[in-house]
Order: C-alpha cells, then structure tokens, then sequence
C-alpha cells in the first residue's frame, strides 16, 4: 500500500502544478491580449479623422423694411457727402452701387 499511496501522491503533485503552470499561463496569456486590445482600440481611436461640429446657423435675416430703412439711410448719408463736395462723382456712383448691390 505504500507504494500506492506515494503513486497517488506524485500523480496529485504533478496535477497540481500543471494546473497551477497552466493557470500561470493563461491569466499571463490574457493580460497580453487585453494589452494588445487596449492598444488598438487607442490606435483605432487617434486613427479617425477629428469630428467635426455643425456649423452655426446663419444669422436671420433682418426684416424687408428695416433693410431697405437702412439702405435708404446709407444713400442719404452719402448723398450729403456728394454735396458737401468730398465725394467725387465717381466715388458716389461707386458707393452706391456698392450699397445698392448688398
């Protein structure tokens, strides 16, 4: 019976630190991979192109009678500039244009 109980002995030690060897293994297995997961997903992450934001909605356009009050005003202003004399003729056909254009 010695003889058998100290095969069963080894046979229980060498299992023993199989299992342990082979956990060993793959917990070391898993945290490399898991490594090599992290990495790629960063790489993932700095390889997609910056998200770009809306841009904003354009400004509403002021009503028909305020633009055109404001038109009016402009060529007003610049009419009195043509008489005082420090707009030339061809400064004045010019700015208004201008202002009539926009």
């Amino acid at each position: 019976m010695p003889g058998l109980l100290r095969g069963v002995a080894r046979t229980a030690v060498v299992a023993g630190t199989a299992t342990a060897v082979s956990n060993r293994v793959s917990r070391r297995q898993a945290g490399r991979w898991a490594a090599q997961d992290d990495q790629a997903a960063a790489q993932q992450q700095y390889a997609q192109p910056p998200q770009r934001y809306a841009a904003p909605a354009p400004a509403a356009a002021p009503p028909m009678a305020d633009d055109m009050s404001s038109k009016i005003d402009q060529l007003k202003e610049l009419g009195a500039l043509k008489e005082q004399g420090i707009l030339t003729e061809a400064e004045f056909a010019e700015q208004k244009s201008r202002i009539l254009s926009t």
